[in-house]
C-alpha cells in the first residue's frame, strides 16, 4: 500500500503529542512534531554506509514546497558523491571565518595593537572609524572590499565638507588593510587605488594671536571671563604651559606637584608617546592652587560639566574664546602654543629649548637623546621669564625687555 503523501494542510493541522512523532513527506523527507508544538523538517539519507539526518528548517517558516526543494538539492549533491551535511558545515565555517575577518573586527584588532598612539590620537582614530567607516563596510569581509566601495564611503565624508577627515579615514583604512595583508586576511590594500581620488584640503595653520599688544588684550579678556571658574582657570593656564589642549583638559591632580612646581605628563597622554615635564612658573602654580579646593578631590584638574568624573570637553576652551569675541580664524585653544613659540623665537630664545618645551619630536635620534637629558634648567628659566613677560603685556606694556639670563 502506497504511503500517503504529506500535504501543507496536514502539516498545519498536525497537533503535538506526548512524544515526538513524524509525518513522511516522501524520499526521506519528514516533518517532526515535538511535544512543545514546534515542527521541524528533516531529511534522512545514507552516506558512506551510515544513516544521517539533515535539518531543513522550521515549519511554517519553511513551507512544504521549499522543504521539498531543499531535499531535492541535497539529493543532487548526494548523487554527485558529496555529503550534504558536511557541505553545510563547511559553509557555516566559511561564514564564521568571513565574519571573523570583517573590516570592523580586523580594524578593532589593529587598534588594540596601537599602543604607541597617544590617548587623544587613539580616541580620535577609533571615533572616526566608528562614525565614518564601520556603518558602511564594517560587516564586509575585509578581503572582499574593493576600491570603489571605499571611495563611496569616503565620498559621504567629503560631501559633509570634512575633507581632512576623509583623508585621515583613508589613511587609517590603509593601515588596517596592510595589517590584514600581513595577517593573511586580505591580498592587497585597495586604498592604493584611490590616490588622487579625494579632494585635497587646503593647509590651514591654527589661528593664533602673536602681536604683543593683541596678546595683552587677550589676557585681559581672559581675566574678565564671566563663565565657569574651572574654565577660567584652564584659560589662564593655557598660555603658561605650552601644552596641547587635549593634554590640558586631561591633566590629573596625580600628575601635578605644586611643591616642585612641575606637571609630569605620562607618555600615554603625549602625542609622541614620550613622558614630558612642564616646569610651572609661580603664576601657573597660583592658578592651580586656587583651583585645587574646588576640584582637588577629583581625578581631573579640569572636570567636565555634564560628567564630573570625566575631563573637560574638547570644545570648552574654544567655546569660551568665541564667547569672549574671538572667532576661529583669530584664536583657538591650540593657538596658545603658537603664540609662545612665535614670541619666544622672536625674543631670541634657543630653538632647541623652545621645541623641547613644546614636546615636538626631534628627527635626529642622537640629538633627541641629548635633548631629553638637557635644557631643564634653561626651560625653567624660560617659563618663568615668559610668565613675567605675559604679566607685563597684560598691564598694557608695549616694549618689554625679557630677561637675558633666562635665554641662556
Amino acid at each position: 500500500m502506497a504511503t500517503k503523501q504529506l500535504t501543507a494542510i496536514a502539516a498545519t493541522k498536525a497537533k503535538p503529542r506526548e512524544k515526538p512523532y513524524r509525518l513522511a513527506a516522501g524520499s526521506g523527507l519528514y516533518l517532526e512534531i515535538m511535544p512543545t508544538g514546534a515542527k521541524y523538517w528533516r531529511w534522512k539519507y545514507r552516506y558512506a554506509g551510515k544513516e544521517k539526518r539533515l535539518a531543513l528548517g522550521v515549519f511554517p517558516e519553511v513551507p512544504l514546497a521549499e522543504a521539498t526543494d531543499l531535499r531535492d538539492k541535497a539529493r543532487a549533491a548526494l548523487r554527485d558523491g558529496r555529503d550534504p551535511a558536511a557541505e553545510r558545515r563547511e559553509r557555516k565555517l566559511a561564514v564564521r571565518a568571513a565574519l571573523g575577518s570583517s573590516f570592523e573586527i580586523v580594524a578593532r584588532e589593529w587598534l588594540s595593537k596601537q599602543t604607541h598612539m597617544a590617548t587623544t590620537t587613539f580616541d580620535k582614530a577609533q571615533r572616526e572609524l566608528e562614525v565614518h567607516a564601520f556603518p558602511w563596510i564594517g560587516k564586509r569581509p575585509i578581503g572582499e572590499i574593493i576600491a570603489s566601495e571605499l571611495l563611496s564611503m569616503l565620498r559621504r565624508v567629503e560631501e559633509r565638507g570634512k575633507l581632512e577627515t576623509a583623508q585621515r579615514v583613508k589613511q587609517r583604512c590603509g593601515q588596517i588593510f596592510r595589517y590584514a595583508v600581513a595577517t593573511d586576511r586580505a591580498e592587497r590594500d585597495p586604498t592604493a587605488d584611490l590616490r588622487g581620488a579625494l579632494a585635497t584640503p587646503k593647509k590651514q595653520h591654527r589661528a593664533a594671536i602673536t602681536d604683543p599688544a593683541r596678546v595683552g588684550e587677550l589676557l585681559r579678556a581672559i581675566d574678565g571671563y564671566s563663565g565657569s571658574f574651572i574654565t577660567l582657570c584652564a584659560l589662564r593656564l593655557s598660555p603658561l604651559v605650552f601644552a596641547r589642549p587635549g593634554e590640558i583638559r586631561r591633566a590629573e591632580w596625580s600628575e601635578i606637584d605644586l611643591e616642585r612646581a612641575e606637571w609630569r605628563i605620562p607618555a600615554a597622554k603625549m602625542k609622541m608617546r614620550e613622558a614630558h615635564v612642564v616646569p610651572l612658573a609661580p603664576q601657573a602654580v597660583a592658578i592651580l592652587a586656587d583651583l585645587r579646593p574646588l576640584t582637588g578631590g577629583r581625578r581631573y584638574v579640569f572636570p567636565g560639566v555634564t560628567d564630573p568624573k570625566g575631563c573637560m570637553s574638547e570644545n570648552t576652551i574654544n567655546a569660551a574664546l568665541r564667547r569672549m569675541g574671538y572667532d576661529k580664524a583669530e584664536m583657538t585653544a591650540h593657538g596658545f602654543r603658537a603664540m609662545a613659540s612665535t614670541r619666544l623665537n622672536e625674543l631670541g630664545y634657543p630653538p632647541d629649548v623652545i621645541e623641547r618645551q613644546l614636546a615636538h619630536a626631534e628627527r635626529n635620534k642622537v640629538r633627541a637623546a641629548y635633548n631629553r637629558a638637557q635644557h631643564m634648567d634653561a626651560r625653567r628659566k624660560m617659563m618663568q621669564a615668559w610668565a613675567e613677560y605675559l604679566d607685563a603685556l597684560r598691564t598694557g606694556a608695549r616694549i618689554i625687555p625679557i630677561n637675558r639670563e633666562a635665554r641662556r
